[in-house]
Order: C-alpha cells, then sequence, then structure tokens
C-alpha cells in the first residue's frame, strides 16, 4: 500500500519520492485515494499562502500561491486546461479536434480559457482571509481531484491512452466502492475544515466535473486525459468561487 501512495504522489506532483516502472498503474487503481493527495498539495501551498500573507500584499500572494500550486503539479493539468480550450473551439469532427488537442501549439481558444481559469484562481486565493486560507486551499484542491475520479467513473475513453488506465480502473470491479471511498474521504475532510461551506465546495466541483463530462461527450464522444486536466483546473476555480460565496452569505 505505501508503495501505491508513493506511485501516487509521484503521479500527481513533482516531489521526488521516487517514480516505479508500475507508477501509472498503481495511480490508476488508487485514484480513489486522488482526494488525499489534493489535501497534501493544498497543504503545502496553503502553508506559503499563509505565511506569504504576512509579507506581501493579498493580490501577489494569490498569484504566487497559484504559481505554487501549478509547480507542485508540474503544470500538467494546466496543460490539459489549454488544450480542452483548443479543442472545443476548434470547428470540427470529434476525432479532429482530439487532434487538435494533440497539437503542441496552443491557439486563441486555450490561450483565453486558461486565462480566465488562472486568473480567477489567483484572485480567488487573493480574497480568502488568513484564517481560512489554509483550509480553503485544502478543500480546493480536495475537491479538483474527486472531480477527477467522478470524471473518470463517469464518462468514457475516447481512444486509448494515458486516461484509458484511469477510466478502466473506475469501472472495474468494485467501481461504486471505489466512488464511495473518494466521496466519504473527500466529504469527511472538506467539512471538517469548512463545515458548510467545505461541502459546497466540494459539490460545487463535482457539478463542474458532471458540466465538463457533457461538454467533452458533445465535442468529444468522452474523456482524453486532457479533459481530466481541465476539470481539475475547473473544479479548483470553482470551489474557491463557492468558498468565498459561500462565507459571505452565511
Amino acid at each position: 500500500m505505501l508503495k501505491e501512495i508513493k506511485n501516487l504522489v509521484a503521479f500527481l506532483t513533482i516531489i521526488p519520492v521516487g517514480m516505479d516502472p508500475d507508477c501509472l498503474m498503481d495511480a490508476a487503481d488508487r485514484m480513489y485515494l486522488f482526494p488525499l493527495v489534493g489535501a497534501l498539495i493544498g497543504l503545502l501551498a496553503g502553508l506559503v499562502a499563509w505565511i506569504t500573507l504576512h509579507i506581501l500584499p493579498s493580490l501577489i500572494m494569490g498569484v504566487l500561491t497559484l504559481g505554487i500550486l501549478l509547480a507542485i503539479t508540474g503544470l500538467h493539468h494546466t496543460d490539459g486546461l489549454l488544450d480542452f480550450g483548443d479543442g472545443i473551439m476548434f470547428q470540427g469532427s470529434p476525432q479532429k479536434k482530439i487532434e487538435i488537442m494533440h497539437d503542441q501549439q496552443t491557439g486563441a481558444g486555450g490561450l483565453v480559457l486558461g486565462l480566465v481559469t488562472l486568473l480567477t484562481t489567483a484572485f480567488c486565493i487573493a480574497n480568502l482571509s488568513m484564517s481560512i486560507i489554509v483550509q480553503s486551499l485544502i478543500v480546493s484542491e480536495i475537491s479538483a481531484k474527486l472531480a477527477m475520479v467522478i470524471t473518470a467513473w463517469t464518462g468514457k475513453s475516447t481512444h486509448k491512452g494515458m486516461n484509458t488506465y484511469f477510466v478502466n480502473a473506475m469501472h472495474a470491479k468494485f467501481r461504486n466502492l471505489r466512488l464511495i471511498a473518494a466521496l466519504t474521504c473527500s466529504v469527511g475532510i472538506t467539512t471538517s475544515l469548512l463545515r458548510f461551506a467545505g461541502l459546497t465546495a466540494t459539490i460545487a466541483g463535482l457539478v463542474a466535473a458532471l458540466a465538463m463530462i457533457g461538454i467533452s461527450n458533445r465535442h468529444f464522444k468522452g474523456v482524453t486525459g486532457d479533459v481530466m486536466g481541465a476539470v481539475n483546473e475547473l473544479a479548483r476555480m470553482t470551489s474557491l468561487i463557492t468558498v468565498l460565496v459561500t462565507l459571505q452569505w452565511v
């Protein structure tokens, strides 16, 4: 089990824990534990944000903290977000849209979607108070990773690739138990940290994931690795917005 957890961390982050040859298979098989790695990522970024907020203005803190988040994950999900934006903006068949997503060049669709998502995320972080910033970043990262789990559990793979391992794992034996484990773990941590705001942020991330699945089915006839990366980024943004809105009204 320790080996699988280490491979999960190695797959989702750039933390130098060592990557085994079967890292991808282990990560797919233990995908239901993604939210726990998300909690670790959120904690690391939250501590940086908390310290930075004592020294620098909140807006700069927000931008730097987002940079830390993206760096920890190796920009893999961000790359998927940009590719997703290019894919949905291209006018053509689902197969051609997928080919556009695999293109190394970033087009206007990816650039605009990336800018809006990342700027909104940075501004959300900048508006978090010192008393809840660590908790909020943990909650948002858990929500982002849970969103990827629900995407693999609900969606179907468009073609054989990295995404196929995760989709197959979440459709295999005990698929419902895997989902329940991910949900229980996520809701347990997020509600203990932010109570009702944590719960609503988690639900908002799931809604964002389901919306993304619908969009992906329409444009690509299924989900890809880029779609999962985009889901992570958009679910993080959605959950942070929800935290701010909920805490304002509760």
